[in-house]
C-alpha cells in the first residue's frame, strides 16, 4: 500500500507543478521548506525516498517526477513529466500544426548534427519550408523565442540545443526516432547530443561535456576510456553552480513553463492525492 501524502508533498508538488522542472540544489531547498512549513520530518539525505511517495500517487494520471542530468552545465535536475504522450504531440495544447512541425524538424536538426546543435540559419530556412503552413522570418523567430521561454529549448550565441525538460520528457520518443543517430555518453550512459566524441573510428564513443570534465579532471595526458586512443580535444572546467540557486522556487512565480494537458489534469487533481 503506497504511503500517504502530507502537506508537505503536496506543497512540493505544486511547486513543481508551476515550475515544471528545477535544479537539484533547489530540490533539496524546497523539501526542507515544505517539510518545515508543514512540521513534518525532513533529513536531507531523503529528497529521493520523497520524491518516490509523490509518484507513487501520481501514477494514475500517468505524471512522474523524474531526475536527470543538464548536457550544459552537469547539474542535476527534476522535472515533472508527463508519461501519458510519447512524442511532440504532448505539445498540441501549446502551438499550431506548423509550430509543432517546425519544432520536429529542429530536433531532426540537433539529432544530426555534430555538436547537438542547431543554428537559427538553419531553423529560419525550415520555417520557409514547412508542409503544413510556411512561416515568415519573423514568425520563426518569434516561435523560436516561445520554445525558450517555455523550456523545451535553449539558446546561445544563435544556436539552439534541445533543453533538459524536453530530453527528459521526450527521450523514449527520441531514441525510437533516432535509434541510428542517438548516442549514450560513455559515462553517465544519458542520451549525448552535446559531447565530445573519441576520434578513433573503431571506437566513437561520446562524452557529454560536463562528464569530460570530470572524468578527465587533473589528468594532462587524457585518454579514451574505451579504446586508451590519446583524447584530442579540449577538456573544459568543471561548471560550478552559484550559491543563489540553493533558494527555493516559488510556486507563485510566473516563469512555469506551458503546462501539457497531463499537467493540467495533475493540477487539477492536486487536491484530491
Amino acid at each position: 500500500m503506497a504511503r500517504p501524502m502530507g502537506d508537505s508533498h503536496r506543497r512540493f508538488l505544486q511547486t513543481m507543478m508551476s515550475n515544471g522542472i528545477i535544479d537539484g540544489s533547489q530540490a533539496k531547498a524546497l523539501h526542507k521548506h515544505c517539510c518545515e512549513v508543514a512540521g513534518a520530518n525532513y533529513s536531507q539525505d531523503r529528497l529521493d525516498e520523497f520524491i518516490d511517495v509523490i509518484n507513487m500517487h501520481l501514477q494514475p494520471m500517468f505524471m512522474h517526477v523524474r531526475k536527470g542530468m543538464s548536457e550544459e552545465d552537469g547539474l542535476q535536475y527534476y522535472a515533472l513529466v508527463n508519461l501519458a504522450e510519447t512524442d511532440v504531440t504532448r505539445m498540441s495544447s501549446d502551438y499550431a500544426d506548423n509550430e509543432l512541425e517546425l519544432f520536429r524538424k529542429i530536433m531532426d536538426l540537433v539529432a544530426e548534427s555534430e555538436n547537438g546543435t542547431a543554428s537559427s540559419t538553419d531553423i529560419l530556412n525550415c520555417g520557409d519550408a514547412l508542409l503544413s503552413k510556411k512561416l515568415k522570418k519573423k514568425e520563426t523567430e518569434q516561435v523560436l523565442n516561445k520554445f525558450v521561454q517555455n523550456k523545451w529549448l535553449t539558446e546561445k550565441h544563435g544556436e539552439y540545443s534541445l533543453s533538459t525538460r524536453c530530453i527528459m520528457e521526450m527521450e523514449q520518443y527520441m531514441r525510437t526516432l533516432y535509434q541510428d543517430l542517438i548516442k549514450d555518453c560513455h559515462v553517465c550512459h544519458n542520451i549525448a547530443f552535446q559531447c565530445q566524441m573519441c576520434e578513433n573510428p573503431d571506437c566513437g564513443i561520446r562524452m557529454h561535456l560536463p562528464c569530460v570534465a570530470r572524468y578527465f579532471k587533473g589528468r594532462s595526458d587524457p585518454h579514451c576510456p574505451a579504446c586508451n586512443e590519446f583524447w584530442p580535444h579540449e577538456i573544459p572546467e568543471i561548471h560550478r553552480p552559484p550559491a543563489s540557486q540553493s533558494q527555493p522556487p516559488s510556486a507563485k512565480e510566473n516563469t512555469a513553463p506551458s503546462s501539457t494537458p497531463s499537467t493540467s489534469r495533475a493540477r487539477r487533481s492536486s487536491r484530491r492525492l
